[in-house]
């Protein structure tokens, strides 16, 4: 993982780090968040019935489609607050650890896909992630959500409302770094069971190496845990959707698509915790555009705390959401710190659980205009070092959220991701969604983040 700071905006770190008490048998987390979204959930009541999408009707994603560091380089805090918010010394940690990232949405819509196109007619999207592709590549471990089916040019290359993508995106992501590609999207059977099959067949015959989560060519395979292992750290992934658009599963392969079905989820859970150290959820889940947590994405959370999971990580809303830290035992302490409010939550490595509940778009072009529109170009690149106790216990070392930013301009290679700590006002003033939301600029881009990031 990149060791820079972990989140910065407008020139200045907002730190998620955690530190270990002496002995591994605590995690102190200092968190900068909001405290009205770092909830208690266990008795969050569920005022939905269904999914964020109870309809089954096509998405409305668009109305058309056209502090210090010790000799390693690592953040780590000299000074720590006990239950009483008093100072506690804390020890660098020097165990094994496995660093992760993960970006939101690839939403390939028309002008995106076209942006691919090169002078010979191929398509070519390496362009969409060159200037991140240094911190993709850097991490153990690389997910990213492939928000539509790469199903090839033989079924048409299309954009909203019913996707497809050439298989050339797929090179793209492997040669980016990514090692996880999370298929599991309402956009998944957007070219029925043929897009499935076409998709699995391409990653299978070019890159064997690559975790393809989400959907399934069979029920056994359905059924396997995908777990990755590095240095004693054994690391369970599991993706699901909230839907896929109104659109059936093949009869003849109900096991396609990965679907938030509780009863699966957590029979899926409990085989994971025999088999991993460390559990991960990606859920395509919430509510569109909305910047703020669901009912049904909170009561999704109670059931992934109550059953073990360590981080979940979430997509689909298209713009960023908050980032909480939960806690399965134990009570939200607040101490003073520089003046700045500070929250530390306390428990054993085994007791917390980390919430990403959405990391917003990493690349598109939406044709929609008006107010708001910006917030769909602002990302979130996820990071988080997960390490393991001399007892065998795998925690959550560090985290934090690199801001990124989605980048427009017509012709060959004009769409492409910049972290926004590299994004300039000028460069924004030529970003084409300008003509579509006067609102946007870099610093637009960095109150957003504040907004749903930053303390209040």
């Amino acid at each position: 993982m990149n060791r820079k700071n972990p989140m910065m905006i407008a020139g200045a770190m907002l730190l998620l780090c955690s530190s270990l008490l002496q002995g591994c048998d605590r995690q102190e987390t200092i968190a900068y968040f909001n405290p009205e979204i770092n909830e208690d959930v266990d008795n969050i009541p569920n005022t939905e019935t269904g999914v964020d999408n109870p309809s089954g009707e096509i998405d409305t994603e668009e109305a058309a489609d056209s502090s210090t560091e010790n000799a390693d380089g690592m953040e780590t805090s000299d000074t720590s607050a006990d239950g009483n918010g008093a100072a506690v010394s804390t020890d660098a940690y020097t165990g094994p650890e496995v660093t992760l990232v993960m970006v939101g949405d690839i939403l390939l819509h028309t002008p995106v896909a076209e942006s691919g196109v090169q002078e010979d007619g191929t398509y070519n999207f390496d362009a969409l992630f060159a200037n991140v592709k240094e911190e993709i590549s850097a991490a153990d471990l690389a997910l990213v959500n492939q928000e539509v089916i790469i199903g090839g040019e033989e079924l048409g290359v299309s954009g909203y409302p019913s996707f497809n993508a050439p298989y050339e995106l797929g090179d793209a992501l492997a040669g980016a770094g990514f090692d996880v590609v999370l298929h599991a999207t309402n956009h998944a059977l957007d070219q029925g069971k043929k897009g499935v099959k076409n998709c699995l067949s391409f990653w299978e015959n070019n890159y064997p190496e690559m975790a393809v989560l989400g959907i399934y060519e069979s029920q056994a395979a359905q059924e396997e845990i995908y777990v990755y292992e590095q240095d004693g750290i054994r690391i369970a992934i599991l993706n699901y959707t909230y839907g896929t658009n109104g659109i059936a599963l093949p009869s003849d392969m109900p096991y396609a698509v990965n679907l938030l079905e509780e009863e699966r989820v957590t029979e899926d859970i409990a085989k994971a915790k025999e088999q991993a150290d460390f559990i991960i959820v990606c859920p395509h889940w919430g509510t569109e555009y909305q910047l703020e947590t669901s009912a049904e994405q909170r009561r999704w959370t109670n059931i992934f705390l109550e059953n073990g999971v360590d981080l979940v990580i979430g997509t689909h809303p298209h713009v960023i959401g908050p980032i909480a830290w939960m806690e399965r035992d134990g009570e939200m302490v607040e101490t003073p710190a520089d003046e700045a409010q500070v929250f530390t939550w306390k428990g054993t490595c085994e007791d917390g659980m980390l919430v990403y509940y959405s990391l917003g778009n990493f690349v598109n072009w939406t044709a929609s205009l008006g107010e708001g529109i910006a917030n769909r170009m602002v990302g979130g690149m996820a990071e988080i070092t997960i390490g393991k106790t001399e007892d065998g216990e795998a925690f959550i070392l560090e985290y934090g959220v690199e801001p990124l930013v989605c980048h427009l301009a017509e012709g060959t290679n004009g769409v492409t991701t910049y972290l926004l700590s590299d994004y300039t006002e000028e460069m924004a003033a030529e970003n084409a969604i300008i003509g579509q939301d006067g609102a946007f600029s870099k610093e637009y881009c960095e109150a957003l983040c504040e907004e749903v990031w930053a303390p209040h």
